[in-house]
């Protein structure tokens, strides 16, 4: 179990540092998507990208120089209050400034604005299929109750039984002990009474 432990401890370290950290960037600046190291999750909503990216999926992109996109990447790019990941089918000009055209892979049009340097989020590095759901799902109060409450509760249950077990293997140590030190002392009287009776035989004899 503590090796168990270990593992589950190396591998979910990571994970808690990112989200903390992705947190408190939110809070600090609410305006602007939070990431970790230029690194930012996105949880696909629709399949407006299949079938190189499906509806629940989680989008892993890394922030990138917009001069350096070029036609056929993906990026993921804000509108509004939402961030939407489509492909480049064409670099263009919005007010003078560079920008691009997107459309989702299975859109049978365009988007309908251009997307300029700074709507632009990061470029699409993989996804990880129906964890996007999962991220969802937690942030309901039956996945807060399933990812928190319970392994919380599992934890204490298992600690205490731990616990309980610790001290009654103690218990048991501690009685074999006892148990020996009252073999030795039996083992040890009965040579002195021994002993002592040997003693008393050779005072008879020798008279």
């Amino acid at each position: 179990m503590s090796v168990v432990g270990i593992i589950v401890c190396v591998i979910m370290a990571p994970i808690l540092i990112m989200n903390i950290t992705i947190v408190i960037k939110s809070y600090i600046n609410p305006e602007k998507v939070p990431d970790f190291f230029g690194i930012k999750p996105f949880v696909v909503a629709t399949g407006s990208m299949e079938p190189e990216i499906y509806g629940g999926d989680l989008v892993i992109t890394k922030t990138v120089n917009p001069g350096d996109l070029k036609v056929r990447d993906i990026i993921s790019f804000k509108e509004g209050d939402a961030v939407i990941t489509h492909r480049i089918v064409e670099v263009t000009e919005k007010d003078g400034e560079p920008a691009f055209i997107t459309k989702g892979d299975a859109n049978n049009v365009e988007d309908e604005n251009p997307v300029t340097y700074a709507q632009v989020e990061g470029i699409y590095r993989f996804k990880i299929n129906g964890l996007g759901n999962l991220a969802m799902f937690m942030q309901t109060q039956a996945g807060m109750v399933v990812f928190i409450a319970v392994p919380l509760c599992a934890f204490i249950i298992y600690d205490t039984i731990r616990r309980r077990r610790a001290e009654q293997e103690e218990k048991e140590r501690l009685r074999a002990e006892q148990e020996e030190k009252d073999r030795l002392r039996a083992e040890l009287d009965e040579q002195n009474r021994l002993r002592a009776e040997l003693e008393e035989r050779n005072r008879g004899y020798w008279g």
